[in-house]
């Protein structure tokens, strides 16, 4: 139970993993909410077109803001802040998507929402943040392999649940694996087929810790889901075929909570006061004491961190003025199922008599 849950929850087995984030995951997936230990799909498109997309449009049609989406950040410049001893970010280079490169002036505060490999791509182009050690430590930190697969079959094929875990197969080479039956998850209509009308099912695969899986040529890829795991899972899949597929193979970039790498992580706040108006979101920075019950590797946690990002750069810009800025109202995670909670009460109680002869 433990290395598959591992490895499709922090992409990495056990061995690999801080102790404290497996104790996180375990708590926040698996015992305290196991109602929840499932997979919600949106509805219908992708998280791209159907949330991202919209919201750069309200932000831009409401707010007046300028979404500059497919670009890419480079350097990012300090100066010396108002009271002298402190500093500032004051311009950002970045990368359009026909390459050219472009400047923004006189910045007035910045959330890295980066992940490992971002965060060592913009660190290493910029000088005054690798002075910051916070920042260094944060570019050192490595990421996970991973492989995003989606498959188009020319027939239904029915399965138990829409999500499924891969386990302890050797064609998975080390890697964990997962399944998820779009055409359940989703209304199996048009949209799911790029305007085609709907032949079968469409299964998203995905590998974790992927490292000896990326080398692969993409045929092999599907050919090994196809013709081993599916089948393996599901024999019905050994009747249908591939009408289409599509891989995406992403090097090094999900966040790693290796063991010993937990002060190396971003905190929310940057550099603290030595940087004020330089803040950091994503699942893997240290949120202080605005941690949340979020844990581990999630899009909640990530999703939380960048409102708590945004609401402390509005703190720390506009406490020297006279502005009283509206801030993001973070709601807590549930409360701890009562089977839980009762059996953290219960523990307690047989602690006060049992010597703890396995801490010292």
């Amino acid at each position: 139970f433990i290395t598959p849950t591992l490895l499709v929850g922090l992409f990495k087995p056990p061995e690999e993993l801080s102790a404290l984030v497996v104790m996180e995951l375990l708590y926040y997936y698996a015992l305290a909410h196991q109602d929840s230990f499932d997979v919600r799909w949106i509805k219908n498109g992708t998280v791209s077109d159907s949330l991202i997309a919209p919201m750069a449009a309200k932000l831009q049609e409401d707010y007046d803001l300028n979404v500059l989406g497919g670009c890419r950040v480079g350097k990012v410049s300090l100066r010396p802040g108002d009271d002298g001893g402190t500093l500032a970010a004051s311009k950002v280079e970045y990368t359009t998507m026909d390459g050219s490169t472009k400047t923004i002036e006189d910045v007035d505060g910045i959330v890295l929402a980066l992940g490992c490999k971002g965060m060592e791509a913009v660190v290493k182009s910029s000088p005054d943040l690798a002075a910051l050690p916070v920042f260094s430590r944060a570019a050192s930190l490595k990421g996970i392999d991973v492989i995003s697969t989606r498959i188009w079959f020319d027939r239904t094929v029915p399965t138990r649940t829409p999500a499924n875990v891969f386990s302890r197969f050797e064609e998975l080479r080390g890697s964990g694996g997962t399944f998820f039956m779009l055409d359940q998850l989703q209304e199996n209509n048009s949209d799911l087929w790029g305007g085609e009308e709907p032949q079968g099912s469409v299964v998203a695969c995905d590998f974790y810790n992927a490292g000896a899986v990326l080398p692969l040529a993409e045929q092999d890829i599907i050919d090994i889901l196809t013709k081993e795991l599916l089948p393996s899972a599901v024999p019905k899949f050994a009747d249908a075929k591939v009408v289409d597929f599509w891989v995406g193979k992403y090097p090094g970039t999900v966040s790693w909570f290796s063991p010993g790498s937990y002060n190396k992580r971003p905190p929310l706040e940057g550099a603290g006061d030595v940087l004020p108006n330089v803040k950091c979101a994503g699942d893997w920075v240290r949120m202080g004491d605005r941690e949340h019950g979020a844990k581990g590797l999630c899009q909640e946690r990530a999703f939380v961190s960048g409102f708590e990002a945004a609401n402390a750069l509005m703190r720390d810009v506009l406490k020297s003025t006279s502005e009283s800025p509206k801030m993001a109202n973070v709601l807590p995670v549930r409360e701890d199922e009562a089977q839980f909670k009762a059996g953290v009460a219960l523990n307690n109680k047989v602690m006060q008599f049992v010597p703890r002869f396995w801490v010292r």
